[in-house]
């Protein structure tokens, strides 16, 4: 990871020594917005009925915590795939609160009832797991479940990281840490190493828990992902 990565990472991993009951509660439901920070508002091009469909698989990072229908992380790389003249259709499956084993078990759902066989999957679990101190080796067999599953599917993928946080200790974080480098070097995936990279180490794209980002750092976000998620496609290139 990048150095502003590590130092993005230890603010965040300090922040949630305040705030572990906070990010893994939640519902799957979005809440109607309640920041002040709306991005711009643009119409949206028409997405074709074969564009490759992207399942942003997660938890309440993904799945828009606190914010407006346009302004998670789905319908925010859609907008920054579009504005690179990519088209794709990005299918929000985040659900707050998730961990590594509630995800495991509503993947397959997900995947056999999508409207179409994924072009890719954004894959980002863990961080819950990691605020409830779930043991790690059940983090990793999850994740790892995940990603066998989607290779057996043929289905590639885009994983994004977590890091520690520093209460939970150095053995803690010596297991935790490289879980997610690992098994996208094991599976040969996209790989994102902090998911809130660039984004949590300033206020400003934080909402006011300081956990979630806000809509522009979501925007942050998506536009980090983007690139990633553009080589992944077919209409990439």
């Amino acid at each position: 990871m990048r150095t502003a990565g590590w130092r993005s990472a230890l603010t965040y991993g300090c922040v949630a020594i305040l705030c572990q009951p906070l990010a893994a509660c939640g519902s799957a439901e979005n809440p109607s917005a309640s920041t002040n920070d709306k991005v711009a508002t643009k119409a949206s091009p028409a997405i074709p009925a074969d564009a490759p469909l992207v399942i942003a698989f997660g938890d309440s990072l993904y799945a828009g915590y606190q914010l407006g229908p346009k302004e998670g992380l789905a319908p925010q790389l859609q907008a920054a795939l579009a504005d690179d003249g990519v088209v794709a259709r990005v299918q929000n499956a985040g659900v707050s609160g998730d961990t590594t084993a509630a995800g495991r078990q509503r993947l397959t759902y997900v995947l056999d009832n999508a409207k179409a066989k994924p072009a890719l999957v954004v894959l980002g679990l863990g961080g819950n797991d990691m605020l409830r101190g779930i043991g790690p080796d059940q983090t990793r067999a999850n994740l790892d479940a995940m990603l066998a599953e989607l290779r057996k599917r043929e289905i590639p993928v885009l994983l994004t990281g977590m890091m520690a946080a520093p209460n939970l200790g150095s053995d803690y974080a010596k297991q935790f840490n490289p879980i997610y480098r690992e098994l996208a070097s094991k599976y040969d995936v996209s790989f994102y190493p902090f998911i809130l990279d660039n984004v949590v180490t300033d206020k400003a794209l934080m909402l006011g828990d300081n956990m979630h980002p806000n809509a522009r750092g979501v925007t942050v976000v998506a536009e980090g992902l983007a690139p990633l998620v553009e080589q992944a496609l077919p209409t990439a290139g």
